[in-house]
């Protein structure tokens, strides 16, 4: 029984309390605390939330209630957050049946879609974010003083002044099993990277969640600000949520091939590599909508520099070898990096969307074209013309309503329109705000 089961990692782990967590579209984290005497109840039926209340779930306020469903593949303990402290992510229920505006669930379907396929979908992810605080006038500035090199980028001294706060978070990831293997300063005066190791691709999802939860925690502990905001400052790098995809079927890694003769490409790639990174060059613009989901994703793929000297966000839908200036970047043979993802990127919706752009290539044996090419044209310039894009694209749109089909007869809108019109409402919003970039241009101009 899922009741004895969940009793029993609490008991092991010395769990007194469990954050029964999801996200809303927007990725927003939501949880209740479940005190571990009501583990049974919890695991049999879940915990209640009202959707409405939630943000960006799709529902009313005279709707039932989610019902938070555990998945105990994911059950979590972060002591170092707070002693007898676990995470249990979950998938959002209403009247029995998945919520289909519940990002999760929408992963979980193109996971299967993937199996239908025949493959197993793996994925790493690189959690960029800047650590900042305010200074006496209230601006936001580097939490460390003295970052202010004009190259910071893998600057030693750097990492060491953030020792504390990068080796925390290091202990935490492999007390989780997750296999960090490096931490370091990257290109932004503040701004940060630790991974760990690929795995299937709703524990990397979960794993995403989790890693801002606790840098956002253990940040907050030593007086800092742990961003994911894509582009903080305008003369700064900004913040990537790279992605890096393979696929295997029935254990057995298929992006590789072995035989040169049969890779035109001289990358080592098998014809499904190449259907898979066709699939997502020919969605691309759509799919920002998902992986740039922000305002302030677009001014970070479209700034043309930074202090340092490069932006690393792609502006074209190009792929290329080991070459960090384009959309998709093929490190070697094994898999593929996604890189016009961003920070306020939602790690499941990204994910899925990737893998409904790649399986479209695969199932029509797409083309991407000579290596540093591409589709044409550029990435959307702003949000509004990814939404446009995307309400434009079947692949996209059916990714988001993977799961809309098990409600058949429920009256719910589309999710992709209901995400299409958040974004597009999220757009104007930002339009609307009279910023002093106009002050300064115009209240003496004329």
């Amino acid at each position: 029984m899922s009741a004895n089961r969940l009793a029993a990692l609490c008991e092991a782990a010395g769990t007194k309390f469990l954050l029964a967590l999801f996200v809303d579209l927007n990725g927003k984290p939501c949880a209740k605390l479940v005190p571990v005497e009501a583990v049974d109840e919890f695991a049999t039926d879940g915990v209640g939330f009202a959707g409405y209340a939630v943000g960006a779930m799709g529902q009313e306020p005279k709707d039932p209630d989610l019902i938070a469903i555990p998945d105990l593949d994911s059950f979590t303990p972060v002591p170092f957050v707070k002693e007898g402290l676990a995470i249990v992510h979950c998938d959002p229920h209403v009247l029995g049946k998945p919520w289909p505006f519940a990002p999760r669930n929408i992963l979980k379907a193109l996971v299967q879609q993937a199996a239908d396929a025949g493959f197993e979908a793996w994925v790493g992810a690189e959690v960029e974010y800047f650590l900042l605080k305010r200074n006496a006038t209230g601006e936001l500035v580097p939490a460390d003083d003295d970052d202010t090199a004009a190259q910071p980028c893998y600057d030693a001294r750097a990492v060491t002044r953030m020792y504390d706060h990068l080796a925390a978070i290091s202990v935490a990831m492999n007390q989780l099993g997750w296999g960090n293997y490096a931490n370091d300063h990257e290109d932004g005066s503040g701004q940060f990277e630790q991974n760990f190791k690929f795995a299937e691709a709703l524990t990397t999802a979960d794993r995403v969640i989790t890693l801002r939860y606790l840098l956002s925690v253990l940040a907050a502990e030593r007086g800092m600000i742990a961003t994911f905001m894509p582009k903080p400052y305008a003369n700064k790098t900004g913040s990537g949520l790279h992605l890096h995809l393979s696929l295997t079927s029935g254990g057995a890694p298929v992006f590789p091939v072995d035989d040169a003769a049969e890779d035109p490409t001289g990358l080592g790639l098998s014809d499904t590599a190449c259907a898979f990174v066709a699939g997502i060059l020919e969605h691309a613009s759509a799919l920002q909508a998902v992986i740039a989901p922000t305002v302030n994703s677009y001014k970070r793929t479209s700034a043309t520099t930074t202090a340092s000297g490069a932006s690393w966000a792609p502006r074209s839908p190009t792929w290329g070898g080991n070459d960090r200036t384009h959309y998709i970047r093929i490190p070697d043979k094994q898999r593929l990096e996604l890189r016009g993802g961003d920070g306020s990127a939602n790690p499941y919706l990204a994910i899925a969307g990737a893998l409904a752009a790649g399986l479209d290539g695969v199932k029509r044996s797409a083309d991407p074209g000579a290596l540093g090419s591409g589709p044409g044209g550029s990435l959307p310039l702003t949000l509004l013309h990814a939404v446009e894009a995307l309400e434009a694209d079947p692949v996209v749109t059916a990714m988001l309503d993977a799961v809309l089909g098990e409600w058949p007869d429920a009256g719910l809108p589309s999710v992709a329109t209901y995400f299409a019109q958040l974004k597009r409402e999220e757009f104007f919003a930002w339009h609307a705000h009279v910023s002093s970039w106009e002050h300064d241009r115009y209240l003496t101009a004329f």
